[in-house]
Order: C-alpha cells, then structure tokens, then sequence
C-alpha cells in the first residue's frame, strides 16, 4: 500500500492545468507498450479518420488493464491526453503521470474541475483527450452502461467523437484474477463515430445512445464464437468474486473457485470452465453456460430484493482515505450503511459521518484483493475516495455495486418496480 506517513488529508490539486504529453516520454511509452502487447499480436485497424483533424475525444472501452498499453499504439504517432483516478498519480508518482499527460478526477463523482481541464487541454492546447467512460474495468466481460454526462460532454466540446474498441484485453487479465496473464491475440479499432456537425443535430440522450452501442462488447461471446482457447489450468480461479449467488440453491455465501471450476460448498454443484469460456455443470442441467448470463441473474436478483424492501447493508469496515497523491491515510474502523436513500459512512475515531446520495451515484467502484487487502469498494467525494474493507468476507462487493446502480436508477426515474423479467 503507498501509505501518506505524514497524514495529510489535504485534497489533490485538482484544478492545476495539466500538460502536453512529454515528447521525450513518447519512445518510452511507445515502445514499453510495444513489449507489453507483443504476446497477443495486437493488430489495430482506423476507420474514417483519413479527412478528420484532431483534437478528438476519444472515448475507449475499459476491459481491463491491458487498454493501458492498446491505447498509446493506436494512437500513434499522435499524442493525447488521459483522463485518469487520482489512484494513478499516488501509484506513480504526481510529476511524472502529469508528464505523461494524465489529468485527475474521482470515479462516479460530479467534477466540475474535470471539465475544466478537459476544455483547457482541446481549446487551449489542442490536444485530443482520452476518456475510459465506464470509469472501471469490466467484471465480465461485458459493457457497462455509459451515463448522459458523457453525452453532455461531447455535445459540449463539439469535438470529433472517435471509439477506441478492443478485442482480449480483458480475457488477457479478467479483473478477478489480473495477477496472472493468459496468451489471448489482441485487436483494436479506432474509429470515427460522430462528428460536430452530428453533434448538433442530435439530443444528449441520442448521443449517449449511440456512445453505449457503439461501445458495447461481450469478451466470452467474442471468445466462443471466434473458437479462440485459453488453456490456462487456473483459468476460474476468482470467478467467485464476480459470480458469488448460486443459481442452484440461490445462496450468496457458498461459492468458492479452484483451477478451471467453480462451485458451491452449501448444494455441491460445480460447473467446469471449459477452453472456451463457457461453463458446464457436472450435474448436467446447465443453467448458465454464459458467464455474463450468470452475473445479469444476480442484478436482477439484487433489484427484486431492492424492490421488495428487503435490501439494507449495516457492516463494520476499515476505511483507507486517499485524499491526494501522497497516498493513503488510515481513518480506523466505522460502519457502512447502504440502503435506498444511498451511503452513510460514520468513522468510528472522529466521529465524522459522510453521505452518498444514491441520486449522485451512477455506480460504485469495487476492487477484488486491492493490494492483497481483500475485496473492498470505493465511494468518492470532490476531496477524497474513501476504500473501504468489510469485516464480514461474506460481503459481496459485486452485490453492492449493482444495488448502487439500482438505486440510482430508480432514484432518477422516480420508477420504484423496475426489475422486470429474467430471461
């Protein structure tokens, strides 16, 4: 963990201009990228770029952590600048992920000070910028949805709208198990999507519609179809983390994962991950051949809890603080509280209680094992990001993550019976 000795709860600078990225950077960034995705061949494709100038806000998918990599090359030979947590400048340093040209923010907060710097780096320095709009690596695989704001956005710059769209990032490291690399052959296509004049013409929820189709993608879809193995022995090995509900005997405290299987300890069923990414039950009734069918499930038992009142978290947790670049304060011990009104932190040594509107909060961040730590989520504010470990492991933070995004939605639509059908 990168600890800030001194304790200095002071917020990061968020607005401080950010800068050009630093040409003499470039070769290094070019070529470490060039190493890091030299195992998955990775082949890129532009398409109806050839007669629009930069700058563009490029708009990328984020499978996982390979996207770091994919991005500088597909760029190439152009220089952008990257829209990133205030996580990155504590883990590599404040002066040189500004030379790189990354600008701060907090996940799924409102931050004005973004937009600010966003404005300065394409009017002021012409420079293309780079937004993850779903602000966290995929759990599955698959999409998440991309909010309005990111429709307002490009409306608001008047920018070319360029996709960044990948192939194996995420099937290379899942976000459950990023410690252990699989040989996957990587792909990307930076292509143009809208341009200014289309922007005008078209309404932020139009232009957010398009942003989600365009962005769409199912990794284990993509994986079966184009009959692309992964021959990994511990190929599930942490699928629990994302796949914690039984759909055989709907219990979310039982389900453990061992080299290319997944079980449940309270029913004993047990499903094979098979070369392909599609899962097998030994008993024969596979319910869930397609992981990202399995996790829609657990949504959607999640928000029939939500809708039935049934829903309410209150867990002892331990808060790490993470206010600026200098790393992260220890804060002790509190209690979390999430039900439909959104979070209530109260931290047990000062007292201090803070609160998460469920209307502010378009998701919830989560990590699996953060630092070797365990399981833990994220909620920000414009000064902080709070991390929060449970001292309850059979806390699910995928369940969280899902019940926030609920919330919100109902919050929003003033909807409170929006579960629906499973299929």
């Amino acid at each position: 963990m990168l600890t800030n000795h001194n304790k200095d709860l002071t917020p990061y600078h968020m607005l401080k201009k950010p800068v050009r990225q630093n040409p003499l950077l470039l070769p290094l960034i070019w070529g470490g990228s060039f190493l890091m995705t030299r195992a998955g061949r990775l082949s890129i494709t532009k398409k109806n770029l050839e007669n629009v100038k930069p700058p563009y806000l490029i708009l990328a998918q984020h499978q996982g952590f390979t996207d770091y990599y994919i991005l500088p090359l597909a760029l190439f030979p152009r220089r952008a600048n990257y829209v990133s947590d205030v996580e990155g400048f504590a883990a590599f340093g404040d002066t040189l992920y500004r030379q790189i040209g990354c600008i701060p923010t907090r996940r799924f907060t409102n931050d004005i000070s973004l937009i600010y710097n966003i404005l300065h780096v394409t009017q002021k320095q012409q420079n293309s910028v780079v937004i993850f709009p779903e602000a966290r690596h995929s759990n599955v695989g698959t999409a998440s949805e991309i909010p309005d704001s990111v429709g307002k956005l490009a409306k608001l710059l008047g920018l070319p709208v360029v996709l960044l769209k990948t192939h194996g990032s995420y099937l290379t490291s899942p976000i459950w198990d990023e410690e252990h690399q699989r040989k996957v052959p990587l792909s990307a296509s930076l292509e143009l999507l809208l341009r200014p004049g289309q922007l005008t013409a078209l309404t932020t929820r139009e232009v957010t519609l398009m942003l989600n189709k365009g962005l769409k993608y199912d990794e284990y879809r993509w994986q079966f179809e184009n009959r692309i193995p992964i021959t990994y022995p511990q190929r599930a090995e942490g699928l629990h983390k994302v796949l914690y509900q039984c759909p055989s005997c709907h219990r979310e405290d039982s389900m453990k994962s061992r080299l290319h299987t997944i079980n449940c300890t309270a029913c004993k069923s047990r499903w094979d991950m098979d070369e392909y990414g599609r899962l097998h039950e030994e008993k024969g009734n596979t319910r869930f051949e397609h992981i990202p069918d399995w996790y829609e499930w657990q949504r959607h038992e999640t928000n029939i809890q939500i809708d039935s009142g049934h829903y309410r978290l209150s867990e002892a947790v331990t808060i790490e603080a993470l206010p600026n670049q200098k790393g992260f304060v220890s804060l002790g011990k509190g209690t979390l509280l999430h039900n439909q009104e959104g979070f209530s932190l109260t931290i047990a040594e000062s007292g201090k209680s803070l609160y998460f509107a469920g209307t502010s909060m378009f998701s919830v961040h989560t990590e699996y094992n953060y630092k070797g730590r365990g399981d833990c989520i994220v909620l920000s504010d414009k000064d902080c990001c709070y991390y929060l470990y449970f001292h309850n492991d059979n806390i699910k933070v995928t369940k969280i993550q899902f019940a926030a995004e609920y919330i919100h939605r109902l919050a929003v639509t003033g909807n409170n019976s929006k579960a629906g059908n499973f299929s």
